[in-house]
């Protein structure tokens, strides 16, 4: 029966690598990893420290790659494809090319299930059968693909608003409110809201471990902040 075979697409144009590859048996699975970075915001007398959202870190994508040049590719009859079945292929991903001072950048596919652009993190080969010659038969892959995206990718793909609810913010050591109106809205000058949604009377005087009410772009008063 016909199935989807895992593809490598080479994205850069880079020479001694296929633009298409496909491996000659399919994974049996796959693992994706996602993680973010979170910060600890200590405050003295609470039993647990305020978590801060810093960045996000790329995925991570898992694959074991069989190969066996004494075997037939599974299914290759059926599909008719043309299979590379040296494992060399895999490794030369990780490898920098000389057009780009890079390891090239690639897209895993594999039906439905994958779509994949990334660049190759690691490769760990194991070999396990070797001809009379001690030429190796026989290998099997551990790659981790590592999540690439541009910019503008991830801008689009977040689609990130301004602040358009009301949030909290913890006071750090040396914090001032047109600090944190220029972190929070990208303009300094919006720190009389602030002052106004917390009742603060001297702007100066802001106490480590205080926290703020940040209120929605909405409700700010344009003419006061044009007005600075």
């Amino acid at each position: 029966m016909s199935f989807d075979r895992l593809t490598i697409e080479v994205l850069d144009n880079v020479g001694g690598l296929p633009a298409t590859f496909k491996v000659p048996f399919n994974p049996t699975e796959f693992t994706l990893d996602k993680k973010a970075q979170i910060g600890e915001i200590a405050i003295p007398g609470i039993d647990s420290p305020i978590l801060q959202f810093i960045r996000g870190e790329n995925e991570r994508l898992t694959l074991d790659l069989f190969f066996d040049i004494t075997l037939p590719p599974e299914d290759a009859g059926a599909t008719g494809e043309t299979i590379n079945a040296d494992p060399q292929m895999i490794y030369k991903l990780v490898k920098i090319q000389p057009e780009t001072h890079a390891p090239p950048r690639i897209r895993v596919v594999w039906g439905k299930a994958l779509a994949f652009k990334a660049i190759v993190e690691s490769v760990q080969q194991k070999f396990t059968l070797f001809s009379p010659q001690g030429a190796p038969l026989r290998a099997m892959l551990t790659v981790t693909f590592r999540e690439y995206k541009t910019l503008e990718e991830q801008l689009q793909e977040l689609n990130l608003q301004s602040a358009d609810h009301t949030k909290q913010r913890v006071v750090q050591r040396g914090d001032t409110l047109s600090r944190i109106a220029a972190e929070e809205y990208d303009d300094p000058r919006a720190w009389r809201e602030i002052a106004a949604a917390n009742n603060i009377d001297n702007p100066r005087r802001l106490v480590p471990g205080t926290v703020l009410r940040i209120p929605p772009l909405d409700v700010f008063s344009t003419e006061t902040v044009n007005a600075q």
